[in-house]
């Protein structure tokens, strides 16, 4: 590797890149130097002064500038006079550094009797009690007995509401700055401060309403002492006493890795719950952050309201039936259909649970009539040419160009703006296109705001500003040649970029009717999309290609599992309809006419209600399985919980039914069923649970020392980092430029995504209720 320095920590030799800090060479030694104020996520600060050390230099001739060798012929090593903060000091050539000198031992000590002075004993009933950094320094470090008087122990407020979510203990903390720096640096949401000085300094919040970010939670994460702790886990459990299991986020596509800690409840007369939602470090999606949804959002698994055994209509009124008697008419009424059948499939399901419903329908019902919900247009085009295999935002930087159109990313995909944004500060161009104004365009090299509904035309004269080379649709490109500047800049600097991203939102004008005919708009801009990456060649290999901002955290999962057995959309008439995970009448829109509705859900919905059958299913934490996210990386998640009343996983349902046609499968686990789609679906060939479950080793160890050395409680990734499947250009290498019509805007309002928005999901969520905002309608203008 080039640029590596090499040095001497306690006598142990290190090889370490360039710029790399004393405290982060130790690490990779295995050597722990104490911290408080220094995260490897953070800018360095040099604030609590924990991580002093002896530091020694190579002895320089001044005359010459080389170094001054002793009587073996060996640099001559001078020591500083006083010690150094080894989070702030970077490495040098033949540099010694000792931690653990007397000297060193007397400061660590000083320090914590510091810090201590007006520290409450609360460890017995502190949330971060039993994995709280200051409680292992205090005991590895620090003095036995303070020297400070009781008596003039400062005393603060012990439940300060930051926000609606957090709360602050304000004399337990130490002022290592850590939540504002996140705030300030990685969520760029600048809300919280110091107040006050000396001993009487205290964090607040500057935002109304209190904390107003969507990744506050983060800092009660890498606090590292209990000064800020959850709404929803304060006085819950002590962390010896939870069971955490790796999941992965049921919200976004981003598919943050998460850990589910579960207890018995006392209150829940020993039922087992779901007590707080930590990061399951994943440095390829979501590095060590979530959002606050996908960190409260998860409520909805042990809501009152879950359905708890089989619904059947009689007399108008549905009333408790037993799974054979529901099993029994359904068989009996998708018989009688004879192949005039149809589905309805939300895509928050598994991949398993998509694949056995396709199966059902084609080898039970006889019919390939099947819908994914909510519609989205482009993922056969994400499918074919979506980011490379090795995609990795972490890793983009110089020469690296991110194109986002038509939408949202804070509010689509919250931690996928997180790593957008360190990108752009490691060199990355940010273009974002948008009929409004988004976080994003703080970031963007050029942003580029177009009349609503123009976002197709948009793309266009970009591509006509990259490619001047004939292809099938140049005549009809060259229409769009821009004549605005800031096209004409951000087509440069794609024609520059060695890779290119191009994230294709959905803040569009829904179909709407061109001619007398429905036109969707959706459907014209994701394959402009699609052409500008085919055309200009960024597709098929790492950090290249498509990425979509999906309305949910499997919407390209239940694509892959549905097209690979050719479903069709709906056509001609349908005598039975089954829905699964989808409440279209609650979205305001009608089901098609029909004889028989089946329901399988969580919840008693409005769709639910007009069933004429509901099967009650399991939630994600309360089985296994898959899931796919927008980079096309196929994800495990386990089971936390145990079953709700009598619920099934929707992929066993399936196989019950199933049976009733006289189809025997063989599948009696989550991981039988992704068998058969690894040996089906070309790009998950190869697939299995043990492969998803294989783990690497992740740089920042965060989470992973015995003393929780980076003093956080992000966990180290145990359920596997998942596996990214290929698109299929990389399987057969096929591409072409096809051309769709723009339609011109149509005058109707389009719906710009909420991350926090009622739903069916979020609403049983009342921790996080108070976060909900009704989504704004803008008006488009003709």
């Amino acid at each position: 590797m080039a640029d590596l320095i090499n040095l001497f920590i306690d006598d142990v030799a290190v090889s370490v890149p360039k710029g790399t800090l004393i405290v982060d060479a130790a690490k990779r030694a295995d050597i722990d130097i104490p911290v408080f104020c220094y995260h490897p996520k953070l800018k360095p600060v040099g604030m609590c002064r924990m991580c002093l050390v002896q530091v020694g230099r190579v002895k320089l001739d001044r005359g010459t500038g080389q170094p001054v060798l002793d009587a073996n012929g060996s640099p001559e090593i001078a020591y500083g006079p006083k010690l150094e903060t080894s989070c702030t000091t970077p490495v040098e050539p033949g540099m010694r550094v000792i931690t653990n000198t007397d000297l060193v031992k007397r400061a660590q000590k000083d320090v914590l009797e510091f810090l201590l002075t007006s520290h409450p004993l609360d460890c017995p009933i502190c949330d971060k009690g039993g994995e709280c950094p200051l409680q292992n320094l205090t005991l590895t470090y620090g003095p036995g007995v303070t020297r400070f008087d009781y008596a003039d122990k400062q005393h603060l407020d012990k439940h300060y509401p930051l926000g609606e979510l957090i709360f602050l203990d304000k004399e337990r903390c130490i002022q290592c700055a850590r939540c504002i720096r996140f705030q300030d640096e990685i969520a760029d949401d600048h809300v919280l401060g110091f107040y006050e000085r000396g001993r009487k300094m205290q964090i607040e919040t500057m935002s109304t309403p209190g904390f107003d970010s969507k990744f506050s939670g983060n800092t009660t994460d890498i606090c590292p002492v209990g000064a800020l702790t959850t709404r929803d886990f304060r006085f819950r459990a002590r962390p010896w006493e939870i069971t955490n299991v790796p999941s992965i986020c049921p919200h976004c596509p981003v598919g943050c890795n998460i850990s589910l800690g579960t207890r018995r409840s006392a209150k829940g007369g020993g039922e087992w719950e779901i007590l707080r939602v930590m990061p399951r470090q994943n440095e390829a999606v979501n590095e060590i952050w979530i959002c606050d949804k996908g960190r409260f959002g998860h409520h909805y698994a042990r809501s009152q309201a879950r359905l708890q055994k089989p619904l059947i209509k009689k007399e108008g009124r549905l009333v408790e039936a037993t799974w054979e008697e529901a099993f029994s008419l359904i068989a009996d009424r998708f018989r009688a259909a004879n192949g005039k059948a149809a589905g309805w499939l939300g895509d928050r399901v598994s991949n398993e649970d998509a694949w056995l419903f396709g199966k059902l329908f084609r080898e039970g019902f006889n019919s390939a009539q099947l819908v994914n919900r909510p519609h989205v247009a482009g993922l056969d085009l994400v499918a074919r040419y979506g980011v490379g295999v090795g995609t990795n935002l972490g890793n983009l930087g110089q020469g690296d160009v991110v194109f986002i159109v038509a939408g949202d990313v804070e509010e689509t995909a919250p931690v996928h703006m997180l790593r957008l944004k360190a990108a752009v500060e490691r060199g990355a161009k940010l273009i974002v296109a948008n009929a409004r104004e988004t976080k994003m365009d703080r970031y963007a090299a050029i942003s580029i705001q177009y009349q609503p509904g123009m976002d197709t035309q948009t793309v266009y004269s970009l591509l006509a500003s990259v490619s001047n080379q004939q292809s099938a649709i140049s005549s009809q490109v060259a229409k769009f040649a821009p004549s605005d500047n800031k096209i004409k800049a951000a087509g440069q600097l794609i024609a520059e970029a060695q890779n290119l991203i191009v994230m294709l939102g959905d803040e569009r004008p829904y179909p709407v009717m061109v001619q007398g005919q429905y036109t969707d708009a959706g459907r014209a801009l994701a394959q402009a999309c699609a052409n500008l990456v085919v055309a200009t060649g960024h597709i098929g290999k790492a950090n290249n290609g498509l990425l979509p901002l999906w309305p949910h955290n499997n919407t390209q999962g239940v694509y892959d599992m549905l097209s690979a057995q050719g479903a069709e959309a709906l056509s001609g008439e349908v005598k039975a309809l089954y829905l699964v995970g989808t409440d279209p009448i609650g979205e305001g829109q009608n089901l098609p006419p029909t004889d028989f509705v089946v329901v399988q859900e969580l919840f008693l919905t409005p769709t639910a209600q007009q069933a004429d059958v509901v099967l009650p299913a399991l939630a994600w934490a309360e089985r296994d399985g898959t899931f796919t996210n927008a980079e096309r990386r196929v994800q495990r998640y386990y089971k936390a919980l145990p079953p709700t009343g009598q619920a099934k996983a929707d992929w066993e349902i399936f196989r019950l039914i199933a049976e009733k046609f006289g189809l025997k499968w063989s599948f009696f686990s989550a991981e039988g069923v992704m068998h058969e789609i690894a040996a089906q679906v070309a790009a998950y060939a190869g697939l299995d649970y043990v492969c998803l479950a294989e783990t690497k080793e992740e740089w920042p160890p965060v989470g992973t020392s015995s003393d929780l050395y980076f003093g956080g409680t992000a966990y180290d990734n145990r359920g596997g980092v998942g596996a990214q499947t290929k698109s299929l250009f990389e399987i057969n290498g096929r591409s072409e430029l096809k051309w769709i019509e723009p339609p011109p805007p149509s005058g109707q309002s389009i719906e710009p995504r909420r991350l926090n928005r009622p739903g069916t999901l979020i609403d049983q969520s009342a921790i996080y209720e108070v976060r909900l905002r009704a989504a704004e309608l803008v008006k488009i203008e003709a």
